[in-house]
């Protein structure tokens, strides 16, 4: 049995995301939200939250929330924010701010 959370149009590049996603894949929760909250990333916010909404998800579907671990975590790229930063003699030079979608599954070990 598994549960599983997401979050869209998160304001922050896919790159940075998947750096903390490779640290808590095949974690225990417990041992995945301690990770998620000593680790001095922008990232580690979202991701904290969006760990305790699968939990929850899984408690809510009769799961030992004891024996839960992290089975799949991906993140992928939502649409991408243009904007327009002036520059130098009249010259406009564009800015893409980055959004992700990130998906967390929850099984219980065996």
């Amino acid at each position: 049995m598994e549960a599983t959370a997401k979050a869209t149009y998160v304001r922050i590049a896919p790159r940075k995301v998947q750096i903390v996603l490779d640290l808590i894949r095949n974690k225990p929760c417990d041992e995945a939200m301690a990770i998620l909250k000593h680790t001095p990333k922008a990232a580690c916010e979202p991701l904290a939250k969006l760990l305790k909404s699968a939990m929850a998800n899984a408690e809510n579907k009769d799961m030992d929330v004891s024996k839960l671990y992290v089975s799949e975590c991906f993140v992928c790229q939502g649409p991408i924010l243009k904007r327009i930063r002036p520059r130098a003699q009249g010259r406009a030079y564009r800015i893409n701010k980055k959004t992700s979608h990130i998906t967390m599954v929850l099984r219980e070990a065996e």
